[in-house]
């Protein structure tokens, strides 16, 4: 069970109630008036209590989207309480590894004048709206968790951080003489994005963990502007330090350089923020958006740590002002896929060494699943838990935190949580 975390209850008919502290979940299920539903998220299903007999709250799903972690947290609207948190794992690199290993060997071959298979057609077009499968799976991963969560949590409302940065609150570089807008969220747009771009660092001393300046890279008695691309983060003995001279005279030419590159992640974030939100709109619940800079205004006024989840539970205006958050543990998920879609696999000279994949499952169980097995006798006697990998001879495969236990019956195994394409853990 996850514990320090709300316990999601579905009624005997199927509907989504309000969570449970985890202490009333084991009562109901070692009462026998409860059933375990899903393992991760934790969810337990009454059964004799249907959906009309309960009186059910309206829950907000809040979400801070990122190019590697995305943050997710569901507060109870009335009260302000965290009732579960989590934070997704992206496989985005891991994707886009695997097409550039592929484009090399199908590139390869052509050179090589080797058989491929040639194009079909000459007039292929990307779709209107397509993206990379790259930026493609961060989003699917964000729409298939909110779908899961709306059917274990009576969720009414999605709150997205729709932009890292609000440009409008830094400056407007399309209209000349526009200054900046100083506005409640002015200060922490700005900060938020040199913050972003300088990894949280000094530029010059790469001091971590102390109080950083905004400076300028040109100074402003040489001509420099107040532009974001000629502001940077230095600790104090370096602000103080490199006085009137610019960044190059100071002796770092390369914090120009960088000064003028995009962000990557963030430009990442960015390509997938109107997929994201079409598809959460699509959902039919009210969608809000807020910035980045609103995120940690929020999160600065409550006094909470940095870390996804609690981004995810500042996101938007509709913050209350009292966020309960005491006690929350949340959900750590990374994304794996579903396996591999190569038939067999290869030697070191690129010939098969194994025969083609068998059936997918076995005696009920397919690679990837979650199972618990309790070995009466032997050398292999004992209780081990961790993801199977099936085999047709029906001895499988065990990988626990100690090792990879092998050769151990179906028969012995009980299926804990069926292989969805994440891996769980628990901070």
């Amino acid at each position: 069970m996850q514990t320090g975390t709300t316990v999601f209850v579905l009624s005997s008919d199927g509907q989504p109630l309000d969570s449970c502290h985890p202490a009333r979940a084991r009562l109901l299920l070692d009462a026998g008036r409860a059933a375990v539903y899903r393992r991760y998220p934790f969810t337990i299903i009454l059964k004799h209590r249907a959906s009309v007999d309960s009186t059910v709250h309206p829950h907000r799903l809040k979400i801070d989207p990122g190019s590697k972690t995305t943050g997710l947290a569901i507060v109870q609207e009335p009260t302000g309480k965290v009732v579960w948190a989590g934070e997704i794992t992206h496989r985005g690199h891991q994707i886009r590894n695997a097409l550039l290993s592929r484009k090399q060997v199908r590139r390869g071959r052509r050179d090589r004048k080797l058989r491929y298979r040639a194009p079909r057609f000459n007039n292929r077009r990307r779709p209107e709206g397509w993206l990379p499968p790259s930026l493609l799976s961060r989003v699917a991963n964000i729409e298939t968790w909110v779908r899961r969560l709306r059917r274990f949590c009576p969720v009414k409302s999605i709150s997205l951080e729709l932009v890292k940065f609000d440009t409008q609150a830094i400056q407007n570089p399309e209209i000349a003489g526009v200054e900046y807008q100083q506005g409640e969220l002015f200060g922490y747009e700005i900060r938020e994005y040199l913050l972003e771009k300088w990894d949280r660092k000094c530029a010059y001393c790469g001091a971590e963990n102390a109080p950083l300046e905004i400076e300028h890279i040109i100074p402003r008695a040489r001509g420099g502007t107040s532009r974001v691309s000629n502001l940077a983060l230095a600790c104090r003995p370096c602000n103080q330090a490199k006085g009137a001279r610019t960044a190059a005279e100071f002796g770092h030419p390369e914090v120009q350089e960088k000064a003028r590159r995009p962000l990557k992640d963030a430009a990442a974030v960015n390509a997938t923020r109107w997929e994201l939100y079409r598809r959460l709109s699509a959902t039919g619940l009210p969608v809000e958006c807020g910035t980045g800079g609103r995120t940690k205004y929020n999160r600065t006024r409550l006094g909470l740590p940095k870390t996804h989840w609690l981004d995810a539970a500042c996101v938007g205006a509709s913050t209350p002002h009292c966020l309960t958050t005491r006690g929350v543990s949340p959900l750590l998920i990374r994304s794996q896929g579903h396996g591999s879609r190569q038939m067999c696999r290869m030697d070191r000279f690129g010939f098969p060494r194994t025969s083609a994949k068998q059936s997918r499952f076995v005696h009920g169980f397919q690679t990837g699943d979650l199972v618990t097995a309790v070995v009466p006798s032997g050398r292999k006697a004992g209780a081990h838990a961790g993801r199977v990998a099936v085999r047709t001879s029906g001895y499988f495969n065990i990988q626990t935190p100690m090792g990879v236990i092998q050769g151990i019956s179906w028969r012995w195994c009980n299926l804990l949580h069926r292989s969805d394409g994440y891996a769980y853990s628990l901070t």
